[in-house]
C-alpha cells in the first residue's frame, strides 16, 4: 500500500514567545515494512537531520528570535509491506525492558498482565492481552491529558491510544518482555478516526511485532512508523520548549491516504 501524508500543526500564543525550540520526530525512515518513497519538512527556517538515542531522525528548530505562532508541516509518499507480520532491526531490545514514570506497572497492571497471559510469553498471549485492554479501556477522547500515566488510564478505564500503549507496556514489561512506544500514522476508511496514531512493538523470537490496542490489530497493515521509544515523551512528534508567550492553543491537521500505484509497461 502506497500511502500519501499531510500533517500541520500550528501553534499559537496568547503573548509573544521570547524564544522556543522544538523537537521534530516527523521524518519516517527506510525499514523492512516501509520505503520512504518522498518527504519534506515545511518549517520556519532550514533545520539538519540527527539521530537520536532511539535511532529516530530528529530536527531540532530553535527560534532565538520573539514570535507569536509556529507552524510546522511535513508530507511525503511512503510505500508500506501490508504483509510483513515482524520487522527486524540492529537495536537492541534490552533497553526497552525498562519502565518509565508514564508506564510503570502497579498491582493492578501486573496483576492484569498476570490474568490473561499466565506463564506464556508468545505472541498468541500478547494478543489476548491486546484485546483485553480494548475491554478495559474505553477509548474516549479527552479522557486524558498527556502527562496521565498508564496506571492512572487504566484506573480511570478511559483514554486514547497513547494510553492504550503506555498500559500495553505496563503489561508487557512487567511480564519481562521487551516492548517499545511507536508513533506514527494510520490509514483508515473512517473520516472521524484521528490519522495520526500510537501503538506498540514487542520483541518476540528476534523481531518487532506491533499490537495496536485501540484497533485491536496485530499486524500493522496501514500504519506508518515515525519514531518509537521508552514512552510518549520519546517518540512523540512534536515536542518543545518555550519562553513567554501566556496561554498556548494547538491546532493539528492529519491527511492520509492510498495513492494509486501506477505500472509503466516496458516497450
Amino acid at each position: 500500500m502506497r500511502l500519501s501524508i499531510s500533517h500541520e500543526t500550528t501553534y499559537r500564543y496568547e503573548d509573544q514567545v521570547r524564544a522556543s525550540i522544538q523537537y521534530l520526530r516527523l521524518t519516517p525512515h527506510d525499514s523492512e515494512r516501509q520505503h520512504v518513497l518522498s518527504w519534506q519538512l515545511d518549517l520556519p527556517r532550514p533545520v539538519r537531520a540527527q539521530l537520536d538515542p532511539f535511532g529516530n531522525i530528529l530536527h531540532v528548530l530553535t527560534m532565538d528570535e520573539p514570535h507569536e505562532s509556529i507552524i510546522i508541516g511535513a508530507r511525503g509518499q511512503v510505500d508500506i509491506d501490508e504483509w510483513r507480520e515482524a520487522e527486524h532491526d540492529s537495536q537492541s531490545p534490552f533497553p526497552f525492558q525498562r519502565c518509565t514514570r508514564l508506564t510503570e506497572p502497579d498491582e493492578a497492571l501486573r496483576a492484569f498482565a498476570q490474568q490473561h497471559c499466565g506463564k506464556r510469553r508468545d505472541r498468541n498471549a500478547l494478543i489476548d492481552l491486546m484485546h483485553a485492554l480494548n475491554q478495559h479501556i474505553e477509548y474516549v477522547p479527552g479522557a486524558t491529558q498527556v502527562e496521565t500515566c498508564a496506571a492512572e488510564a487504566f484506573a480511570g478505564r478511559a483514554g486514547v491510544c497513547q494510553d492504550h500503549a503506555h498500559a500495553f507496556l505496563a503489561c508487557a514489561r512487567s511480564l519481562g518482555i521487551a516492548t517499545r512506544y511507536v508513533s506514527g500514522y494510520l490509514y483508515s476508511e473512517d473520516s472521524e478516526h484521528l490519522a495520526s496514531h500510537a501503538w506498540a512493538e514487542a520483541w518476540l523470537d528476534d523481531a518487532w511485532y506491533s499490537f495496536d490496542v485501540t484497533n485491536q490489530l496485530a499486524r500493522p497493515e496501514r500504519h506508518l512508523k515515525l519514531a518509537v521509544g521508552l514512552d510518549y515523551l520519546d517518540a512523540c512528534p512534536v515536542r518543545g520548549m518555550r519562553r513567554g508567550g501566556g496561554h498556548e492553543q494547538m491546532h493539528a491537521r492529519v491527511f492520509v491516504a492510498p495513492t494509486p500505484v501506477i505500472l509503466v509497461q516496458q516497450q
